[in-house]
């Protein structure tokens, strides 16, 4: 056997914390983050976040180097184990995460949006506050253009991307 990849399970809110912890022990550890979009008071933000929260992997020897610290380690609730037995998770599972993170983090685009051309959305504020449309695209400074009916035609009008909201 040689380098296996693990899964370990964190303490709620601690991935980052047992990263580091289990890099500074001399682990590789590997935790997947994503880009998600939510909206947040009045204005759609991007935070970076743990794509499986509470869980990361660690790429160990276990004939090398012993996994009975990583138990101990802070901000770590143990090793994922299926009954008594801990089990690898195949390499090209975690090469796939990567991947897609990669991708992902070079290819901002139309990604960034929090709709798709096509979805229903409803305007929160302004002159059109309460009615339905739908999202036609993004606009520079975070503005979007939505298709609107309005006295049986239908129209397609600019308003702030923060006034927006998925039906």
């Amino acid at each position: 056997m040689s380098m296996q990849w693990f899964v370990v399970q964190a303490k709620p809110r601690q991935e980052s914390t047992a990263k580091e912890q289990l890099q500074r022990q001399g682990y590789a550890a590997y935790l997947p983050m994503i880009a998600v979009r939510k909206r947040r008071r009045v204005a759609w933000t991007t935070s970076v976040e743990p794509l499986f929260p509470r869980y990361l992997f660690i790429h160990a020897d276990v004939n090398q180097q012993s996994l009975a610290p990583v138990r101990s380690t802070l901000g770590v609730s143990g090793l994922v184990r299926f009954g008594n037995v801990l089990r690898p998770v195949p390499d090209a599972v975690v090469h796939y995460l990567q991947e897609l993170e990669a991708v992902q983090g070079a290819e901002p685009g139309e990604e960034s949006w929090p709709f798709r051309a096509g979805d229903k959305v409803v305007v929160l504020e302004g002159a059109f506050a309460g009615l339905t449309a739908v999202f036609e695209g993004g606009q520079p400074e975070a503005r979007a253009l939505i298709l609107i009916e309005l006295l049986g035609r239908k129209n397609t009008v600019e308003v702030p991307i923060n006034a927006l909201n998925a039906l």
